[in-house]
């Protein structure tokens, strides 16, 4: 999964950064409103935390400017703790959450995962495929019952499919929603991935189907 992260307090940003990296997601960072709105309307992300109080550009104008534009990631805004007008304000212009500074991490990181879930239309954390189960919320994938042991790379591969479980993903649409925007992306990584999970996972998990993409089977 991929994420935005609109702060224009640096060493914030870095923790919000990694504590996602932890639970599975790349994040790209935008300092000021104006690089924010340009990412947010440019490129897919599963989800965006946005400050409000940004240089530039004002988190409530790139949040209207992107719902005005048809972006519909799921958004989770940061207040000022008083500042109950603003969470209203956000609500209305198309915020899907809001987190009061200051917070704590593991809070954000739960919110943020449950905005995905909920956008890719699932209540729960544990994605249950059959034989296969993967927990989002622990970052763990089980095969009939078993622990599977993969990369962050193999889990984030496995953790988008399993979201769109069912459903043909491209090559691209999977590529842009597992690297940040700065990172080297190449195809062939993509495809040793896949062959991994396989080889864990066994192969009938994951379809190939030719010119299309990827289709993580619904039941195994």
């Amino acid at each position: 999964m991929r994420a935005l992260i609109v702060e224009d307090h640096a060493p914030l940003a870095r923790q919000v950064i990694a504590a996602l990296a932890e639970a599975g997601f790349v994040a790209d960072h935008a300092p000021d409103g104006e690089e924010g709105l340009f990412l947010g309307e440019t490129e897919p992300y599963d989800a965006v935390v946005l400050d409000l109080g940004l240089p530039l550009l004002d988190g409530l104008s790139v949040l209207r400017r992107w719902r005005g534009a048809g972006r519909d990631m799921p958004v989770l805004i940061l207040t000022a703790r008083d500042a109950w007008s603003e969470k209203v304000e956000g609500l209305n212009a198309g915020a899907d959450d809001y987190l009061a500074k200051p917070f704590v991490m593991p809070e954000l990181v739960a919110r943020i995962q449950a905005l995905v879930r909920r956008a890719h239309g699932r209540g729960r954390p544990e994605i249950a495929l059959g034989r296969l189960v993967v927990d989002t919320g622990a970052q763990r994938v089980l095969l009939d019952g078993v622990p599977v042991k993969l990369t962050g790379l193999e889990y984030r591969t496995l953790g988008y499919l399993a979201h769109r479980a069912g459903k043909v993903v491209s090559k691209t649409e999977l590529t842009e929603h597992l690297y940040a925007q700065d990172f080297d992306r190449d195809s062939n990584t993509l495809e040793v991935m896949v062959a991994r999970l396989r080889k864990k996972l066994g192969e009938g998990v994951i379809e190939t189907l030719r010119g299309q993409g990827y289709r993580l089977v619904e039941s195994l």
